[in-house]
């Protein structure tokens, strides 16, 4: 017995290299930057989900962060030493409010089919100030974009989402929730979007490996996006005459600046991190310059 558990052992310390120690592997860079800011995670609590089987939890774990790990399916996790518990994250994170100090969802939120609940609860259980790391497959990249023009698809040699391939988890007889596949993937402008909604701020943006597919089409398309990229915020900064030049060009510019930005065109995967700059509660958006009263709706 003790032997089978060791044979065990090394077969998942070898998976686990196999993925963080290769570059074409996501968690080779959520590894490196973790890494990088080793001082931010030393006694921080530090969530992780979904933490699938766990090799992200491992390495916070040795960085020397209080690792929690949840998933809708914690039978897929590995460690010994960790516990992972359920959790449906479109229903509720089982934490109190401003519990943690980081959390990490990577390739997570492409899952979620209710994604702006999603990052609400997130603010909800990150203290003031924490950090957010989302990782995902970027569906800004040229040749994501050119696949869904071809096929609505997400690379050229798959199907659009489908009943057959992205129900990747479906056990009644474990819990009555579906995990979903690629169904919800989502571009950078709109992952910005959502978490504006939800009170995150982008800090940074990282980058990880070039799509091969994307840097062909980059020199043919660059141009054109652009062109209109530039020609499109200039319009819309001449609209709304009675909203100030400043609010206008704080919002419109940070989204030129990712729409005209090469390594987003090119990036195989969108790695962000968000600083959480205010309670969901107390997010408020109104305009009484730009509001237009019931009655006067058309």
């Amino acid at each position: 017995m003790q032997k089978d558990r060791i044979i065990i052992h090394l077969k998942y310390i070898y998976m686990i290299d196999n993925y963080v120690d290769n570059p074409k592997s996501i968690k080779f860079y959520v590894k490196r930057y973790l890494k990088s800011i080793k001082n931010e995670l030393t006694g921080k609590i530090v969530i992780d989900i979904p933490a699938g089987n766990g090799a992200t939890s491992e390495i916070l774990n040795d960085l020397g962060a209080k690792v929690e790990s949840f998933d809708l399916f914690p039978e897929y996790f590995k460690l010994q030493n960790i516990e992972c518990k359920r959790a449906d994250i479109v229903d509720k994170i089982p934490l109190e409010k401003e519990y943690a100090d980081v959390l990490i969802c990577q390739e997570g939120i492409e899952h979620f089919s209710d994604q702006l609940k999603v990052f609400k609860e997130f603010n909800r259980i990150l203290k003031n100030k924490g950090k957010l790391i989302v990782t995902t497959p970027s569906y800004s990249n040229l040749a994501a974009k050119f696949s869904y023009l071809l096929f609505e698809s997400e690379s050229n040699n798959k199907m659009p989402p489908n009943e057959i391939d992205d129900i990747w988890m479906s056990d009644k007889s474990i819990i009555n929730t579906i995990y979903h596949g690629h169904i919800f993937l989502i571009g950078m402008q709109k992952l910005r979007m959502i978490a504006k909604l939800s009170g995150f701020k982008i800090d940074k943006i990282l980058y990880t490996r070039v799509s091969k597919g994307s840097l062909l089409l980059f020199p043919i398309f660059y141009p054109l996006i652009l062109l209109r990229s530039l020609l499109t915020y200039y319009n819309n900064m001449q609209k709304d005459k009675n909203l100030s030049k400043t609010r206008k060009k704080d919002v419109y510019m940070e989204q030129l600046r990712i729409n005209i930005s090469p390594s987003n065109l090119i990036n195989r995967h969108i790695f962000v991190v968000f600083k959480k700059e205010i309670d969901c509660d107390d997010i408020d958006f109104r305009n009484d310059k730009l509001i237009v009263s019931f009655d006067m709706a058309t």
